[in-house]
């Protein structure tokens, strides 16, 4: 069934046989032969890896599990990654999921309370006492060595099936359909080619996203800024996922501020994305310090001042927050690689990021340093957005102004320091300025510089708290 027959009939994903169906259909030697960790870390990957998905297609399937709480989560994975060609992601999308299987009688009530306990966090000292963490909570790291792993079994699987469908082949010598057969369970596998995207195939999928999207049955894929107004400015209604976002201004116009700010804000959302946080020129002692201000609604220099009140403030905000990781490097000292690197030490850990702010991208290393400023900075950028797009996070960073810019009104794309090739692979680029009149009033202006997926060029301007470490305190409309 197309998705857009599934919209019709009142359904938010195709058709699918039952849970029960599906495991009944199976027989012993059709289960994982993998011990139950690395199930669940299967299943956690097609929940959150949209890389895995991609490369694992169709030879992931619900049958292959031992608990039926694990088959009907990956049932869901793949009828949305079918639908949406991107995964659930986050525990709100996968609940309602899970309510719609019950209400179409996909799976059964008790198997779908045992999905929701496989969503729910673990306490450490639950892990510690032998239970399982959750499913977003399990290690995620070693993505190719897992895919290998699972397209092995699938090509062992699809080779005995086509053994046994031989059998009669062979007793009527029609040794063509043998061999067609063969080859066909020999060329299963992992796709290589996980970035093709046949445009007029997927029209249904695209289709059918819009009518979700209208009917507000799916939410916005971006990351929230923390303004709903501002969010709406933007292409994905937020931050771009597998995107480049890059703030530009003058010395000392509050980028790390509104890095900070932006950063904070996707963390404490109701999504309570995953934050990582690089800094590259601020100790990670100072940015905490700010994050606490900015927290508490306090002055920096009031910090000393309302210890305990600022100490609840915190851990009230983190109890509904995602996680908000800072990471502190020498100025000139971290390559992409080493980002890449260590984003693959989180997922270790069980940690996939829904953002990653660079304080800044210009501090960062290029992997080959050459003789040219402008080849070094452009190689950043490119494998920055690389990332961005491989791992399907959003990066925000900032860049500096030239000399000219710092003196403007409004800075614009031609206003960038050293290299304009920052703005050529920037996917948004957004200039803060601010005179020393609109310093005083705390308000500033944010220019749409550079855009590659909506119109640019307008300004709007903001309310600030600086002293609180609020860059984006309200929105105030277009200039």
């Amino acid at each position: 069934m197309t998705a857009v027959a599934a919209e019709a009939e009142g359904r938010s994903l195709p058709e699918s046989a039952s849970v029960e169906e599906i495991k009944a259909g199976a027989g012993p030697a059709s289960v994982y032969t993998f011990d139950e960790g690395f199930q669940e870390k299967i299943v956690a990957l097609c929940l959150r890896d949209p890389m895995f998905m991609a490369r694992a297609e169709g030879l992931i399937k619900p049958e292959y599990f031992e608990s039926t709480s694990h088959a009907a989560l990956v049932n869901i994975a793949n009828r949305y990654f079918e639908t949406y060609r991107k995964i659930p992601g986050d525990k709100t999308t996968l609940s309602h999921l899970i309510r719609r299987d019950v209400i179409n009688k996909v799976i059964t009530k008790e198997i779908a309370a045992g999905c929701v306990r496989g969503l729910l966090d673990r306490k450490k000292e639950e892990v510690e006492a032998g239970l399982s963490p959750g499913l977003f909570q399990v290690d995620v790291s070693d993505r190719d060595y897992v895919v290998d792993q699972v397209a092995t079994f699938a090509r062992n699987r699809a080779v005995s099936q086509a053994i046994l469908e031989s059998v009669e082949d062979v007793d009527r010598n029609d040794f063509d359909r043998i061999n067609t057969r063969m080859r066909q369970a020999l060329d299963v596998g992992a796709h290589t080619d996980s970035g093709m995207y046949d445009y007029g195939e997927a029209i249904e999928a695209r289709t059918h996203t819009r009518l979700d999207r209208a009917a507000g049955k799916l939410p916005p894929t971006g990351i929230t800024t923390g303004n709903y107004e501002f969010d709406k400015l933007l292409y994905h209604r937020g931050w771009g996922r597998r995107e480049l976002s890059v703030l530009l201004g003058a010395a000392k116009m509050g980028k790390t501020t509104a890095l900070l700010d932006f950063g904070i804000s996707a963390c404490g959302s109701a999504q309570k994305h995953n934050v990582l946080y690089v800094t590259l020129e601020v100790s990670a002692d100072i940015i905490a310090e700010r994050l606490d201000a900015r927290v508490s609604e306090t002055k920096m220099s009031d910090l000393d001042k309302n210890i305990h009140s600022i100490k609840s403030a915190v851990q009230v905000f983190m109890k509904n927050a995602g996680k908000f990781i800072i990471q502190e490097y020498p100025s000139g000292m971290m390559r992409v690689s080493d980002l890449r690197r260590l984003i693959e030490r989180y997922k270790s850990k069980g940690i996939i990021f829904d953002m990653v702010v660079v304080d800044y991208a210009d501090l960062m290393q290029p992997e080959r340093i050459t003789d040219s400023t402008t080849e070094n900075s452009k190689s950043i950028y490119v494998n920055l957005r690389g990332l961005a797009m491989q791992e399907g996070f959003a990066i925000l960073t900032a860049t500096q102004t030239n000399r000219e810019g710092a003196k403007k009104a409004v800075a614009t794309a031609t206003d960038v320091a050293e290299d304009f090739n920052k703005i050529r692979i920037a996917d948004v680029v957004i200039s803060l300025n601010k005179t020393d009149e609109e310093r005083k009033m705390n308000e500033c202006r944010l220019h749409f510089a550079a855009c590659r997926n909506q119109a640019g060029g307008f300004t709007v301007r903001i309310r600030q708290e600086i002293e609180k470490m609020r860059f984006f305190a309200e929105y105030l409309g277009e200039d």
